[in-house]
This record gives C-alpha cells, sequence and structure tokens, in this order.
C-alpha cells in the first residue's frame, strides 16, 4: 500500500524525533502486551526521564525515585490531592524549575511524587503547556515527537476527528459501539479501556454475558476499583472500526468528578489506542489525525 504522504512526514521528522533504545519508548498493543508512550523528559536540565504519556491528566506526576535523583527533598512543598481514575489521594509534590520534551518547555512546575504504579515508566507527563503542540506518535516505527502545532491537515493515509467541546477540557471524541452513538475519552495514561455504567446498560443486550469477568482497575493514586468486563463487537472512531475490544465496565470515582455518570461514555486505553498504526494529538487543531495498522 503507497504511503508517500506519510514517509514524506516521517523524513520531515527524521531530525529530530527522540529514537529511544530498547526497551521502547513507543509499544505497540499485541497479545501479549499493552501498548504504552514513553516519553523521555528532562526536568531541571537532568535526565531524560521516562514518563507515561497521559493525555487524561492535566498535570505531570513523578514517582520518589526522581525527587531523589533531582536531589529535592519531599518536605519542601506542601502535600497535593491527586486525582485518579479510582480515586483521590493527598500526597507529596516537589517543586521543579523545568520540565522540557521537545518543543514543551513547562516551569516552573509543581509535580506530584506518587507510588510506582506505572508499568516501570519514572511518572506521568500530562497535558500541561500543550494547547498549541502536536504529537506525533509511531507505533510501528517507535518514535515520538513533541513539537508546536503548523496548524497542518492530516498527512494522507490518516483519517481526521474532531475533538469535542468539554467543560472538563478532556480528549474527548465521537465514536460509536456497534449503532449506538457515544462519546469516548482518549487517555494515554491508561492502559485499560473503561466503560461507566450507563453504557453498561445501554449495551446490556450487545455484549455476550458468559465472557463476563472481574477486572481490577488501579488509578494512579494505587487505589483499586471493581469492574465487569467484557467483548463488545465493534468500536469505531472516525472511519477506523475496531472489533472484539475489551471493556471494563464499572462506577469508576472518575465519572462522576466529570460528571459524566448518567450518559453512555467510554474511556479509551491503550488497549486500543496501542493498536493503530500512527496517532497525531494536535491540540491547536483540536483534532486527532489516526492511521490504522497495515496487516501483514
Amino acid at each position: 500500500m503507497p504511503l508517500s504522504a506519510a514517509e514524506s512526514e516521517e523524513d520531515e521528522l527524521s531530525e529530530i524525533i527522540v529514537q529511544a533504545p530498547e526497551p521502547r519508548y513507543v509499544a505497540a498493543t499485541n497479545r501479549d502486551r499493552i501498548g504504552r508512550v514513553w516519553v523521555p523528559v528532562m526536568i531541571n536540565d537532568r535526565g531524560p526521564f521516562r514518563l507515561v504519556l497521559d493525555s487524561g491528566a492535566t498535570h505531570s506526576a513523578v514517582i520518589p525515585s526522581v525527587a531523589s535523583a533531582l536531589q529535592i527533598p519531599l518536605d519542601r512543598s506542601p502535600p497535593v490531592k491527586l486525582l485518579g481514575v479510582t480515586g483521590t489521594a493527598v500526597v507529596p509534590a516537589i517543586r521543579v524549575d523545568s520540565l522540557s520534551v521537545g518543543d514543551l518547555l513547562v516551569a516552573p512546575s509543581t509535580l506530584p511524587v506518587v507510588n510506582d504504579v506505572f508499568g516501570g515508566a519514572q511518572g506521568l507527563l500530562g497535558v500541561d503547556g500543550m494547547a498549541d503542540k502536536r504529537i506525533y506518535i509511531d507505533f510501528r516505527n517507535d518514535f515520538i515527537n513533541v513539537s508546536y502545532s503548523r496548524n497542518r491537515r492530516a498527512a494522507g493515509g490518516f483519517d481526521t476527528v474532531p475533538f469535542l467541546k468539554t467543560e472538563q477540557q478532556l480528549l474527548m471524541v465521537d465514536a460509536r459501539i456497534g449503532n449506538l452513538n457515544i462519546r469516548a475519552i482518549i487517555d494515554t495514561g491508561a492502559q485499560a479501556s473503561v466503560g461507566n455504567e450507563a453504557l453498561r446498560h445501554a449495551l446490556a443486550t450487545r455484549y455476550v454475558r458468559k465472557h463476563n469477568a472481574i477486572d481490577e482497575i488501579t488509578g494512579a493514586t494505587g487505589e483499586m476499583q471493581p469492574g465487569t468486563a467484557a467483548n463488545i463487537s465493534t468500536l469505531s472512531i472516525g472511519n477506523l472500526t475496531l472489533r472484539g475490544a475489551r471493556v471494563t465496565f464499572g462506577d469508576m470515582h472518575i465519572f462522576d468528578h466529570w460528571k459524566l455518570r448518567d450518559e453512555p461514555i467510554l474511556l479509551i486505553g491503550m488497549d486500543v489506542i496501542g493498536l493503530l498504526d500512527t496517532l497525531v494529538i494536535d491540540y491547536r487543531r483540536r483534532e486527532l489525525h489516526i492511521r490504522a495498522r497495515i496487516s501483514g
């Protein structure tokens, strides 16, 4: 299949992309693992530290070993309240002079310090400072680039999906499960895809009950909440359709916080996002540009 338009964009980025050694910064989803996006971030001009890209988080956070490496005691700043999918927690925080990757520079910044719940990463990179940025994530070629948005349309071979306006400034898009129209939140920091109870009730006759199982969802606070998991028939975002995605349904704390309890909502995690070939998040244009993975 011709990929000339996409290849030309990759050539343009080749000189500024951060190419990661194994273990990779960008991994696709397959049978054996859930994909991830680990971003090499400099903090106070030290590092890089590998942080999980979290499009569902307002602010960044780090684990205690990062604070130790930066030689910043945990008692210098007052604790902060951390919000996660499954609950809230009051945690220590550190004040840093700068946090940077690519064209992103956040300075100064207060970073919550949380226990290691990020699967080997050293924290998470939130969306603070991303309003005029463009994130290019290529699962096939294992690279990520954070740059200023040039306000350009999607390259050939990509589907464009606009963001919806929300009070919470979430990365929300229109989606469809079977023939049910829903709203979906793109959350690169979540491993699993999670639906609220309203979505479960709306799909009560559309998934196979005998495949239901009990899952536990762990948020950034480390708190766990149980949910009921099932495979859904088809999930469509723009012109892309995925089959057999697994969703855990539950009355998660985050849906209450976002005031999204009463309508069907799906939080799409890396178990689905990592099935893509390439994902572009253009915050200036308020668009996703997505390219499906090529079989074979």
